[in-house]
């Protein structure tokens, strides 16, 4: 059985003190949740003072982003041990936010995936379509080529240390959702594909999320979705209700 796993990332947002208030909320609001792993991914700067409130709770640490290099002439990046340094167990990887605005690539997305790994950080690895690209029926074509690259020259011990996330770009921020058949459609997909490059045990071991506009109004059908583990949640991770209500799914 796979453990659901629900993340919130909250993207540019969230001063420090606001991250404090936030995190202290949804402890309280999580504490006696049971089965789901709970993480949350602030900005860099809150990172340190929301370990702090999270200490001995039930809730992970993430960050939104990593540098491939662990230390060097870098200006404004981070690195996988400095993640490590502040608490940090999982990080978000390839996000189409950072494919759309900062240029990732596959590339660059693997690279980051393995320096995650050589950290004992655990990577949320996001891939997904575009609007366009789905409608021109290139939706499959579009997911293998962001799993593989993203997870090239990956160990099938390594790839367990991973979470991927299938976030359709159209429904990121949009208010549209991708239906519950849909996410399933995408989801079954990826795992025969992970079948096919390991073997069906490796890829029926794996956590692959949805995230695209997910609230407490659409978590439980999703999540009834035989291959959808658990969710990537922006928008509604912002306030410790609404992510304590898709947190609580079942």
């Amino acid at each position: 059985m796979r453990t659901p796993i629900i993340a919130g990332n909250w993207k540019l947002n969230k001063t420090i003190s606001e991250s404090v208030a936030l995190t202290t909320s949804l402890k309280a609001s999580v504490a006696d949740v049971n089965n789901v792993e709970i993480i949350v991914a602030p900005p860099f700067t809150a990172l340190a003072a929301v370990n702090e409130v999270i200490a001995g709770s039930k809730i992970r640490l993430s960050a939104q982003d990593v540098y491939s290099e662990d230390s060097g002439a870098f200006t404004g990046e981070v690195s996988a041990p400095m993640l490590k340094d502040v608490g940090c167990e999982y990080v978000i990887i390839g996000h189409s936010e950072r494919r759309q605005y900062f240029g990732e690539t596959n590339e660059s997305v693997n690279q980051k995936v393995k320096a995650a790994l050589a950290h004992d950080l655990k990577p949320i690895l996001c891939v997904g379509e575009q609007l366009q690209e789905r409608e021109a029926g290139q939706t499959e074509t579009i997911i293998e080529d962001h799993v593989t690259g993203g997870i090239a020259g990956l160990s099938s011990t390594e790839l367990l240390s991973c979470v991927i996330a299938y976030e359709p770009v159209w429904a990121i921020g949009t208010g549209k959702t991708a239906t519950p058949a849909q996410a399933q459609e995408v989801h079954s997909f990826i795992r025969g594909l992970l079948t096919k490059i390991y073997s069906a045990d490796v890829a029926s071991q794996l956590c692959i999320q949805y995230g695209g506009s997910v609230k407490p109004e659409n978590a439980s059908e999703l999540m009834a979705q035989p291959d959808v583990d658990g969710a990537l949640v922006g928008g509604a991770s912002l306030e410790a209700e609404s992510f304590a209500q898709i947190v609580k799914f079942g």
